[in-house]
């Protein structure tokens, strides 16, 4: 049974997952999407909704315990000043897994984890002004 058992561990001891978390988290923010294999994502995906959260609150603290996390302070000024005014509206839902099929050399389901570009609430407010 799994009772009160959370989280992935990947096939991997506690150190190289972390570094893998660190790796895959600090790509998609810089590039906004990676290419992944699902169970890789799924496990991402959490601490990704997690860190722009703390991103579009902005404090001192805040900003301390993203980069205990991602461990480089480009990536932490790109999460706090361009990937969160993203979501200024938007409270939840902050990124997107598409799936892309299998990869030919062993079968694993690939996906696509995505930081959705929130910034089409401009152009629709100004196409119903018009009408």
């Amino acid at each position: 049974m799994r009772h009160r058992v959370s989280g992935y561990k990947l096939g991997r001891k506690t150190g190289s997952r972390k570094a893998l978390y660190r790796i895959l988290l600090n790509e998609c923010i810089k590039r906004g999407k990676i290419r992944t294999t699902m169970s890789k994502a799924k496990a991402v995906q959490p601490k990704l909704e997690k860190l722009i959260t703390l991103g579009r609150k902005g404090s001192v603290n805040d900003k301390r315990k993203a980069y205990s996390i991602v461990n480089n302070a480009e990536i932490t000024d790109e999460l706090f000043n361009v990937v969160s005014k993203k979501f200024e509206t938007r409270d939840s839902g902050f990124t997107r897994i598409t799936k892309l099929g299998y990869r030919k050399g062993d079968s694993s389901h690939m996906v696509e984890l995505s930081i959705l570009d929130d910034i089409v609430t401009e152009t629709t407010e100004n196409e119903n002004e018009d009408e």
